[in-house]
């Protein structure tokens, strides 16, 4: 009777054991590389494994959840798979959670089988160490600092170099201006230089004697006076190569070079409206929301990690956020946006007929036009390549002269389904009236000139 009773208590620990341990089996079960980026492709809109997010940190979570709740790792498969289900079913952890991150739905992922959740599950509980990319990025960063400073060096030695030549130039003048004194005074006898003591040469004398010299050089000098105020005026308003510092640091590589967002995600308004707007801040927040860190390879010379993530803080300050709550609980703060490019009041610009109805005519004008620069998009072929600016520049004069131009030179597509019918009976018209193109029609050619277009 002993006997059975100690091999019943054996088994009854052998079984609690069993069921403790159930949670990091079936973790260990899974493949955490693969997790890792199941994990990046169908979670990392919501959550992080190691702070809330708009839903909690899942670092530990089938641990934690065994700890402190009594949870198998079935009840995460049930979560994952239909959570609404598992809360209409009356679970209680399911709705304590729910109601615990502000009633936000999360996303039914039927099409997870098993085996991902188990490498999900696996991820999150042993998370594979990270590959020295960074060290990597750290080492490229070190050798383009030794590359800066062997510059600044050659730099350094080409200014010796050219301000001792420029040393020698001058000593090289004085000595032959000296030796030029020594022969005019070997050259002078005594009645010449008598002679030239009594000669007096007036400014007078000299005006009469050449006053053609004069006149011609007054008028060139008038010349080059005009030109240079003409010059002037005509750069009023030219602010071509203007960069702003704005209040938030926002880097178009990073966003639109390193990470490939489509300009207008931010900018919804260029494709069917007149202006292209500032982007509001809950745009930002559509993604930083859940980005409230730095995690990129790519530096700005002279940024770190530090000050891209003080700049990520100024957007919680400005929009109210809370992340630690994740909810907007503080007062807005409106940011003071720098604006770069400004049409004058008395000029119409469309920006939806010129990203609409011209995006390819223009792309592909620009291409041929420009051989060395080639555009993707149709917003580089006015602001440059944006993708490749830590700070937008105005890249172009935008001027009219330089729209008139590119009306001039861009030719419309007569082929499209659109035009070709519109202008049926209007192109052959074009074609006899502008014999010179050779059947290419210009954009000034159907109005692109006319005053009204742009002024009224």
């Amino acid at each position: 009777m002993i006997s059975w009773r100690k091999h019943y208590k054996r088994g009854l620990v052998a079984i609690g054991l069993l069921f403790a341990t159930t949670a990091s089996v079936h973790a260990q079960d899974g493949d955490p590389k693969n997790g890792e980026t199941l994990f990046k492709a169908n979670c990392t809109a919501c959550h992080t494994l190691d702070k809330v997010s708009i839903g909690p940190a899942l670092g530990g979570v089938v641990e934690r959840l065994k700890k402190d709740e009594g949870l198998e790792v079935d009840w995460l498969h049930k979560w994952i798979k239909d959570n609404e289900a598992l809360r209409n079913s009356g679970d209680e952890y399911a709705n304590r959670t729910f109601e615990a991150h502000n009633k936000v739905v999360m996303l039914p992922f039927p099409n997870l089988t098993d085996s991902d959740i188990d490498d999900i599950l696996a991820y999150t509980s042993n998370p594979p160490a990270p590959e020295a990319e960074p060290v990597a990025a750290a080492g490229a960063s070190t050798e383009s600092t030794l590359a800066l400073l062997e510059q600044q060096k050659k730099q350094s030695d080409n200014s010796k170099i050219l301000l001792i030549s420029l040393l020698a130039i001058v000593g090289l003048l004085v000595w032959l201006l000296l030796k030029l004194r020594q022969l005019v005074k070997l050259s002078q006898n005594e009645e010449l230089a008598a002679l030239n003591q009594s000669r007096t040469v007036t400014f007078g004398d000299l005006y009469q004697k050449y006053n053609y010299i004069g006149k011609i050089a007054l008028g060139l000098l008038a010349m080059l006076a005009f030109y240079g105020v003409w010059n002037a005026l005509m750069g009023i308003g030219v602010y071509k190569g203007y960069t702003p510092e704005q209040p938030i640091h926002f880097s178009h590589k990073i966003h639109a070079g390193e990470n490939k967002i489509d300009c207008q995600l931010c900018h919804s308004s260029a494709k069917y409206g007149k202006v292209s707007e500032i982007p509001s801040m809950n745009v930002c927040m559509s993604c930083h929301r859940n980005i409230s860190e730095y995690t990129g390879t790519y530096m700005e010379p002279g940024k770190d990690k530090e000050f891209y993530d003080a700049e990520i803080q100024k957007i919680y300050a400005a929009t109210g956020w809370d992340p630690g709550s994740q909810s907007y609980k503080n007062e807005t703060q409106p940011v003071e946006w720098v604006r770069i490019h400004n049409m004058p009041d008395f000029v119409y610009f469309n920006h939806a007929q010129h990203v609409v109805a011209g995006e390819q005519t223009i792309i592909s004008s620009h291409n041929k036009k420009n051989p060395d620069d080639q555009i993707d998009v149709v917003c580089k072929a006015c602001h440059g390549q944006v993708d490749t600016m830590d700070v937008v520049t105005m890249a172009n004069d935008f001027t009219m002269g330089w729209c008139i131009e590119c009306h001039r030179t861009t030719e419309v597509d007569m082929t499209n389904g659109y035009n070709k019918e519109y202008f049926a009976n209007l192109h052959d018209k074009l074609k006899k009236q502008y014999p010179k193109k050779e059947g290419k029609i210009t954009v000034d050619a159907i109005g692109g000139l006319e005053c009204g277009k742009c002024h009224y």
